[in-house]
């Protein structure tokens, strides 16, 4: 070798010299190799970091997403709910007390929905809670819907019921109107047949002398009344009690004789004919017994000659008649 002739204590400085620089570059490696390996880690967590970045987004997003897919789901959802409940509120408009709490227990719980799903930034707890009261809200709907029909049905039943009954009553009715009828037709019959009868007519002129006595005439100008009697005849249907007898004098021109300071007037007959009357008789009747009727006309003026006719009415029916004719002097 080149240094074997060396002296000694060259050769120990070259020694210590070599190995020097052999432990110079040993270090050197080893902080190389620590830096290389710190470099590596390095990157390694910043891809790694980058990743689980990436990684978190991609969850946000897809929470986000679901939420507000969830959300849009749940407005549809409530909108159905709603337009059900709105057109079943609209079809029955009239509702019975128990309906109308349960509209506002309904309402207060769709305004309820509605506040949770508006909030832009909804948790997944309160979109839970908003799925929740739509599904109760479709229960309260449904029992909505059958008490709906439950009213139907009875208002049903009750139409049919309200139907047979106003049948029921429209048959009474048409019933007693027919009774009415045949009572009135009835009473009507008994009033006709109350009506009395006159008979036996004797009709003669009285002349009235100085001395307070009475002489019968037929002589016209001697006439100063005339005296008519009548029997009303026996009647088993008309009650005893007053009865009302109109008297008709016709004179020879056949003109029904009228004055009013004697008492004459006028009356309706049964044909709705207004008629005048000469005289009216109270006459107070006794059931089915004949009675003897008489009474003295005396007018203002003097008897003419000729035939005077007396007519009587009763009930608003003629019911006899009789004639005096009188003569010149």
């Amino acid at each position: 070798m080149a240094f074997e002739n060396l002296p000694e204590t060259e050769k120990s400085s070259l020694n210590k010299s070599e190995a020097k620089t052999k432990d110079t570059n040993s270090v050197r490696a080893l902080i190389l190799i620590v830096l290389i390996v710190a470099l590596v880690g390095t990157w390694g967590y910043l891809l790694w970091d980058k990743s689980k970045t990436n990684e978190t987004i991609s969850q946000k997003e897809n929470l986000i997403t679901v939420t507000s897919t969830q959300r849009d789901e749940l407005q549809k959802e409530l909108a159905d709910a709603t337009m059900r409940y709105d057109l079943l509120k609209t079809n029955n408009a009239q509702k019975d007390s128990t309906i109308s709490a349960k509209d506002q227990e309904i309402t207060e719980k769709a305004k309820r929905i509605q506040e949770l799903l508006t909030k832009s930034n909804a948790s997944s707890k309160e979109l839970k809670e908003a799925k929740a009261l739509i599904a109760s809200l479709n229960t309260d709907i449904e029992g909505y819907k059958r008490q709906i029909e439950i009213l139907e049905s009875q208002k049903t039943q009750l139409t049919e019921e309200k139907n047979v009954v106003t049948s029921e009553r429209d048959r009474v009715i048409k019933g007693f109107d027919s009774a009415k009828v045949i009572i009135q037709q009835r009473d009507e019959l008994i009033d006709i047949a109350s009506t009395l009868h006159a008979s036996n007519f004797n009709i003669i002129g009285i002349n009235e002398r100085n001395n307070g006595k009475e002489k019968v005439t037929e002589r016209a100008k001697k006439v100063d009344k005339l005296r008519v009697s009548f029997d009303l005849d026996e009647n088993m249907i008309s009650p005893s009690g007053n009865k009302e007898i109109f008297i008709i004098i016709k004179g020879p021109d056949n003109n029904i004789i009228s004055e009013q300071s004697m008492g004459s007037g006028s009356f309706y007959t049964r044909e709705g004919e207004q008629k005048a009357f000469t005289q009216k008789l109270d006459v107070n009747y006794t059931k089915n017994q004949r009675q003897t009727v008489s009474f003295d006309w005396k007018q203002e003026k003097n008897f003419e000659t000729g035939i005077y006719t007396i007519e009587v009415y009763n009930n608003g029916f003629k019911v006899g008649e009789g004639v005096r004719p009188l003569r010149k002097g």
